[in-house]
């Protein structure tokens, strides 16, 4: 599942609520860097950590 995450999808860590919504801006490898509202740009090994897609970021 991890492997459609696509620049300009949206995320949440399950484990970091307080971040906020993600921006996907880049997959490589099983590693996304997103941009999130509280904490900036992360990278997340998604090997370790799945994240959840938000599919209406508008309805967050």
């Amino acid at each position: 599942m991890m492997s459609l995450l696509e620049p300009g999808m949206y995320v949440r860590h399950p484990n970091q609520p307080d971040w906020g919504l993600g921006q996907v801006q880049s997959n490589i490898g099983g590693k996304v860097t997103a941009n999130f509202e509280h904490v900036g740009k992360q990278v997340i090994d998604t090997q370790v950590v799945e994240l959840i897609p938000v599919f209406d970021p508008s309805g967050c």
